[in-house]
């Protein structure tokens, strides 16, 4: 029967900014005998009978993300658009009181509740400590702030947070905000920041957590290159082995509540129109759909399937059927009148049944409710008391700090580190962040209650110094650049340390913006080159994204190099606790340090990762000439490491299976990737005199599967904290079958026989600043491959009713996989 037409006018419906939250009244309100309110049903029912007493125009007003609620029924608007990448940031659902004031350098709080939330470091600063634990405090925190500024009416239950699109490319604006470049270490931190936020409350989530962006997207803006309307040309083996697996943790392994599609088209279909990603892989294959869970656009996705983008939709109704009808639940919108997304065309026009308007609805009420959303009126929930009293408490503060002296990553360390005798010395503080604490947050931020400067942390330890500022990106050495330098040297003059201040920031690299030179700053190199010539102790601590720093390793008169990324608001104190030595460093890369050449040799738009005849390969798996590799990271004292033998898993052992590479998996887990293989034991010894922590980073290496063959494969990780000198801790990693498995060329996840070998990282062997290691452990696999994962083939209809039982079989017929079109783009593949 064809849906009956219904004219809704839309002029007055939609709010040009976020109403304050509230709440629905389920104790005197319309709503309070409704099944909604009933704390006794189940989410579902509860949420089909919400969406049954609204009427149709009341459905259609409530799909995008400045929802309108229904006055009738006592249902508030509600905005789903609230951000906390590394802290309550601000964004349309989220307010602060901003009649506090934020005193730069301050140490004291504002006495204006709800005026700033704690800033912990940046994403990508925070996953270089590799402390999966680490991360959890950090996310509950977060939640617990977030949950504070919910109970004051002040954001709404759910977060867009985390990015753990992949950090392949080095020009990437936004790949600060992701954990870096390496799936294993994305669902790592995906997995505890997840867990952090969404709470352990089986009944009530905390927050509702949101990963973005999917999927494989990591281009803003490059060479008339724009992602509204960019086209990612993916294998099928890419895909399943590189840009999906952080995905595959959040909605398979983690359940988490929403997860948003990305603005770029997959293989000629826009994301967010993508009933592969959305039905196909996201719900059926990976069973996403425990909690009813619901898919948000980025913002303005939904516009961009229009001729001007994609040109995937000739009208705004057809495009936002598509979305609607593929498997997307809500549509974000930049502005919202007059609206972007012409739902109610759709609806008129008979493209958007009316149970796909129901179906859409129920999942993102089902969300809400899950959260709590409908019993705070009539129930004490689990979070209903937290308050002001629970924002930037003495232990959020300590934890913002540690989180930021625990990412700090030391690429060169001539001896002169730590600096013991700071305290006594006069210092040239000089550089574009001395005294500008707002480059410290990176993007997504919320108003902190201090911004603890390098100039403020000289200042707290009463230190002689004298400060210059310092170029961003200024280009060829001109009369603006000789002022820098100029001015640089006469601070330099009056010290006996100089502490440089450098490296890129938001005016460099952000959303929207992408790099295209990758080398040091010519301006910034100037003031160096004149530093350096003082013949001084010099120290360059670099803000922001990797640059290829050739020029400062090689220059023998540059002492010292720190990598902060983006440390957050008691970022300039992180710096000087570890320049003096209070703390010492023991944060790794999370990403390949590129040469500046990189940039010539292989597009943004080209999204292989293996090497071929257009690309020397992405990523430390691939790419063999880095400047500084993934996990490279020095310390102040020397590690003698080591990996000894392996202690087999039971769950893997042998139980008579056809199959004995799956051994006993394939009929007790319903994911044989996730069957625990064996534990790695790793020995680490504090052979120096300073007390540090050690991240342990297990690779596995060895000839099976498809050629290519990878340099390494991250397979397991971990922080230990507090080796004392002298001292030796053990420490037990997990492997399971997933860490040892290879991708085919259809994207299924396979356990090949052959030799396998793991060997623990090795940064260097240079005395105190190294990182010593030795040994290895090699095993062999023997037996048929076993697919542990049959990725769904586009066209094919998936094939999500496959079991593990089934791993032996020969896999279904393939449709497009995105091969054909990468060879013709990519020759050479």
């Amino acid at each position: 029967m064809k849906t009956p037409t219904l004219a809704v006018a839309l002029v007055g419906l939609f709010l040009t900014s976020a109403a304050a939250f509230e709440f629905p009244d389920c104790k005197t309100g319309p709503l309070s005998n409704n099944t909604v309110c009933n704390v006794l049903a189940s989410p579902k029912d509860r949420a089909a009978a919400l969406v049954q007493a609204m009427t149709l125009s009341e459905k259609l007003v409530n799909l995008v993300d400045n929802a309108r609620g229904a006055k009738r029924i006592g249902l508030p608007p509600y905005e789903w658009w609230n951000e906390g990448l590394h802290g309550v940031a601000t964004s349309p659902g989220v307010t602060f009181n901003r009649t506090g004031r934020l005193r730069a350098g301050s140490s004291e709080n504002s006495a204006t509740p709800f005026s700033y939330a704690t800033s912990f470091p940046n994403t990508i600063t925070t996953a270089a400590a590799f402390d999966d634990d680490l991360v959890h405090r950090v996310a509950t925190v977060i939640s617990t702030e977030a949950r504070a500024f919910i109970n004051a009416g002040l954001a709404g239950l759910d977060f867009w947070t985390p990015n753990v699109n992949p950090y392949k490319d080095p020009r990437w604006g936004r790949g600060y905000e992701t954990p870096g470049e390496d799936p294993v270490r994305i669902k790592g931190y995906a997995k505890a920041f997840l867990a952090g936020l969404e709470g352990n409350n089986t009944a009530i989530r905390k927050v509702i957590a949101t990963c973005k962006h999917f999927a494989a997207y990591d281009l803003e803006r490059w060479k008339g290159v724009i992602r509204y309307g960019f086209d990612a040309i993916v294998t099928s083996q890419d895909l399943a082995e590189y840009y999906l697996p952080p995905f595959q943790q959040c909605a398979r392994d983690s359940q988490v509540g929403s997860i948003m599609c990305s603005y770029n088209s997959l293989n000629g279909t826009p994301a967010c129109a993508s009933e592969y990603l959305m039905t196909d892989i996201l719900r059926n294959h990976w069973g996403w759909t425990a909690d009813n869970n619901f898919v948000t656009t980025d913002c303005n996705a939904v516009k961009d399937f229009l001729p001007s983008e994609h040109n995937f939709s000739a009208t705004a109704a057809e495009a936002a059927a598509v979305a609607l009808n593929a498997g997307t639940d809500t549509v974000c919108e930049v502005s919202y009148s007059p609206p972007l997304t012409d739902i109610v065309g759709a609806f008129n026009q008979s493209l958007l049944p009316e149970a796909t308007v129901d179906r859409a609805l129920k999942r993102l009420y089902e969300g809400l409710i899950r959260a709590g959303y409908f019993d705070h009126s009539t129930t004490t929930g689990p979070y209903d008391g937290i308050g002001w009293a629970d924002v930037s408490t003495k232990e959020a503060r300590s934890l913002a700090l540690q989180a930021a002296v625990d990412g700090l990553v030391l690429l060169k360390n001539d001896g002169t580190l730590p600096l013991r005798r700071l305290t006594r010395q006069k210092v040239a503080l000089i550089g574009h962040w001395v005294s500008s604490g707002s480059k410290m947050l990176g993007g997504y931020s919320g108003i902190p209650p201090y911004l603890h400067t390098p100039e403020y942390a000289a200042r707290e330890l009463n230190l002689t110094y004298y400060t210059a500022t310092g170029p961003v990106m200024q280009g060829p050495i001109g009369p603006w650049n000789i002022s820098y330098v100029t001015q640089a040297l006469t601070a330099a003059d009056q010290a006996d340390v100089i502490l440089y201040f450098g490296g890129t920031d938001q005016s460099v690299a952000s959303e929207d913006r992408d790099r295209e030179t990758i080398a040091w700053p010519a301006g910034q190199l100037a003031q160096l080159t004149a530093l350096s010539a003082l013949g001084k102790p010099l120290i360059v601590i670099q803000l922001g994204d990797q640059l290829d720093s050739t020029p400062l390793l090689t220059n023998p008169n540059i002492s010292a190099i720190i990598w902060a990324g983006y440390p957050g608001q008691s970022g300039g104190t992180a710096v000087f606790n570890v320049l003096r030595g209070r703390s010492a460093p023991a944060g790794r890369l999370p990403v390949t340090q590129y040469p500046a050449s990189y940039v010539d040799a292989v597009p943004m738009t080209d999204m292989s990762l293996r090497p071929h005849a257009a690309s020397p390969g992405r990523t430390y798996r691939w790419f063999n000439k880095p400047i500084l590799p993934f996990g490279y990271g020095l310390h102040y004292t020397h590690f003698n490491a080591s990996i000894g033998g392996l202690v087999p898993s039971s769950s893997s052992s042998s139980s008579g299976e056809e199959d004995s590479l799956l051994g006993g998996c394939a009929s007790r887990y319903k994911y044989p990737d996730t069957c625990p293989f064996a534990s790695a034991s790793v020995r680490v010894t504090n052979t120096g005199n300073v007390t540090s922590d050690y991240v342990a980073l297990v690779f596995v290496t060895g000839e099976f599967g498809p050629k290519p063959y990878p340099l390494k494969t991250l397979a397991a990780y971990t922080r230990i904290r507090r080796i004392r000198p002298g001292q030796t801790r053990l420490k037990s990693l997990a492997l399971t079958l997933g860490s040892l498995a290879r991708v085919d060329l259809a994207g299924n996840t396979v356990l090949y026989p052959g030799k396998y070998r793991l060997s623990l990282d090795v940064v260097g062997d240079d005395g105190m600043t190294g990182t010593g290691g030795s040994g290895g452990v090699s095993f062999d696999l023997e037996g048929d491959e076993a697919v542990l994962d049959w990725f769904p083939q586009p066209g094919a209809g998936g094939n999500s009713t496959r079991t593990s039982a089934e791993a032996a079989k020969k896999p279904p017929a393939m449709g497009h996989t995105g091969n054909e079109d990468a060879k013709q783009r990519y020759p050479g593949l």
